[in-house]
């Protein structure tokens, strides 16, 4: 049996480190994008690149953006788990900077990965779909936010050494706080937005639905085959709430799985 606090114990615990590491930066690196690139500046939305009119449809777009989201959670929430698994390591000499080492260089493959598969091979997206020159964008973006942001983790790594000073406790606190404030915002819908996925209790009459969406003066904009998922607009200034006391169990534009639960048929 491995004592604690024995190399091996400490090898393990440093592994666990650099994992949670990359794994919280390319979670970071995923929210970063889809925060910045989909909902603020609006340049792209995941799959703007592919040429097929049912994806175009915004509500696809925007559902692919929600999957996209919902990876970036799993991602996180790994690196999360290990950073908890690892936290005995924090205390170690340097643990702290070879945690922001590894999340940096986390960071930097996400946006290495995504210029190489989603712009160049896939072609699903580029980083501006608006502009002439597509390619400068993206290789500013590949330099800036890829290889830069990867040489300052290696950098950080190569100079080893203690905390400089600084609690050890800051870096993963901040990396967790990051990953748990991130994921809600990404989450949300871009601007303008005014669309709602509602899943109805199972058993609903369509004309108690229909009197519901009445209920927040909506109008639907999409209902799956099964009848109980539906796309309601409400407005810019509609309130949704309302849909909960008649016969919602779930109303959402990103933030909640909703389609997921309606195709699990819970």
């Amino acid at each position: 049996m491995t004592e604690p606090n024995s190399p091996t114990d400490d090898s393990t615990e440093a592994r666990r480190l650099a994992w949670a590491g990359l794994l919280l930066g390319i979670g970071l690196g995923g929210f970063f994008d889809g925060i910045l690139l989909h909902q603020i500046l609006q340049w792209h939305h995941l799959l703007s690149g592919v040429q097929s009119g049912l994806v175009q449809d915004i509500r696809v777009q925007i559902l692919a953006d929600g999957v996209f989201h919902a990876l970036m959670y799993v991602i996180a929430a790994g690196g999360l788990y290990l950073l908890w698994r690892a936290r005995r390591g924090v205390a170690a000499r340097g643990a702290d900077r070879r945690l922001i080492a590894f999340a940096l260089i986390g960071f930097g493959t996400w946006h290495v990965l995504d210029a190489f598969l989603s712009h160049w091979i896939l072609g699903i997206h580029r980083i501006r779909m608006d502009v002439d020159n597509k390619l400068a964008w993206d290789l500013g973006w590949f330099a800036v936010f890829g290889v830069a942001v990867i040489l300052a983790g290696w950098l950080t790594l190569r100079r080893g050494g203690g905390s400089g000073g600084m609690p050890r406790a800051v870096a993963p606190g901040t990396l967790g706080l990051a990953v748990l404030i991130a994921g809600p915002v990404a989450a949300l819908p871009p601007p303008g937005v005014t669309t709602v996925m509602v899943l109805f209790r199972p058993g609903m009459s369509e004309s108690a639905m229909m009197s519901a969406m009445a209920a927040v003066d909506g109008r639907m904009a999409w209902r799956d085959p099964s009848g109980q998922l539906w796309a309601i607009d409400v407005g810019p200034d509609g309130d949704a709430g309302p849909l909960y006391r008649h016969g919602a169990l779930l109303v959402g534009n990103g933030l909640l799985p909703v389609a997921c639960l309606n195709w699990s048929r819970i």
